[in-house]
């Protein structure tokens, strides 16, 4: 089974959130993952940088993705599961997270994000 590992840090900022999706979006695609899938994925990642936007404590965002032959794993730094009543916007973010990705879970490093190439 091959492994690539692919590093991206980013300024904790609004205005490259594109720049992620894009480089995963670019990554996804050499999976050969349908259309949908890769949607799927960029709007995962995306979800996932708000989480460590809104937190207003970070300088930067930084992401790993680890490709493998059946799968795409991406480990967002910082996101955090968010249980309080006044969070809900942060809340809805990590439903989508959890109902678009095959699987999601949650250390104090952050959250891992997987897809299975079938």
């Amino acid at each position: 089974m091959t492994k690539d590992n692919i590093y991206l840090n980013i300024p904790c900022k609004p205005d490259y959130i594109s720049l992620v999706r894009l480089t995963t979006s670019a990554i996804a695609s050499n999976l050969n993952l349908s259309i949908d899938e890769i949607e799927d994925i960029k709007v995962s990642i995306g979800e996932a940088c708000v989480n460590v936007i809104n937190q207003k404590d970070k300088e930067e965002i930084s992401i790993a993705y680890e490709v493998y032959d059946d799968s795409l794993i991406i480990r967002v730094k910082d996101v955090i599961e968010i249980e309080e009543v006044d969070a809900k916007e942060l809340e809805l973010g990590l439903f989508i997270i959890k109902s678009l990705m095959d699987e999601v879970k949650f250390s104090e490093e952050g959250i891992v994000m997987i897809k299975y190439i079938e």
